[in-house]
């Protein structure tokens, strides 16, 4: 179990391996979620859309509207389509 003090100030330092398994970096925004139960979830914040362009590579290949019906209609999701 990962541990952390907080500071006079309120901080808290989140341990690198937490860190690494969130998948924060420095910038990086988390939620503090209240649950049923009384205690809090730590939740890294959803970048927006702007932040996410360039994560994803452009296709080698042009992509035709044809194959993308095809791999619609190859998928499970198909069947809710209809």
């Amino acid at each position: 179990m990962a541990v952390a003090t907080v500071t006079s100030k309120g901080q808290v330092t989140i341990p690198s391996q937490v860190r690494r398994e969130l998948g924060l970096k420095p910038g990086s925004q988390i939620d503090f979620v209240l649950t049923d139960h009384g205690s809090y979830e730590i939740i890294p914040s959803v970048a927006s859309i702007r932040e996410l362009k360039g994560v994803v590579p452009s296709p080698k290949t042009p992509v035709t509207l044809e194959d993308m019906d095809a791999a619609i209609a190859d998928s499970s999701i198909a069947r809710f389509l209809r």
